[in-house]
């Protein structure tokens, strides 16, 4: 898991606002507003999308196990309006400080990226 010690949802990272943060698996706190956890997507046109995976697998109780059941999961324009603080899922450079970026939404469009300076 990351930094946090509750749920967090995901963002996929395609657009690159700044060394590091390009083709990267952020994570943040709950974007939705919803106690589910979620998958979004940051294409490199800066457009918010989410990634629903819902009904694609049923529960077989005979078996007790999650199988397939043909269904694709759907990729949809997600417009949130609002204020996010990401963080790298994975940081393995132990001697610089975690890395954090305040990202601002309009309408699901990434619009104001600022980089939040750590002193060591």
């Amino acid at each position: 898991m990351g930094q946090f010690d509750q749920l967090h949802d995901t963002i996929l990272n395609h657009y690159d606002f700044g060394a590091g943060w390009n083709r990267r698996e952020l994570e943040t706190k709950n974007i939705t507003g919803s106690p589910f956890v979620r998958l979004f997507f940051l294409d490199p046109a800066a457009r918010l999308w989410l990634i629903n995976c819902d009904n694609t697998h049923d529960f077989h109780e005979d078996e007790f196990k999650w199988v397939r059941n043909g269904n694709h999961g759907k990729c949809i324009p997600f417009y949130f309006s609002g204020k996010v603080t990401v963080y790298p899922s994975k940081w393995d450079c132990y001697y610089a400080p975690y890395p954090e970026c305040r990202l601002l939404f309009r309408k699901g469009i990434l619009e104001v990226v600022t980089h939040v300076k750590k002193r060591v």
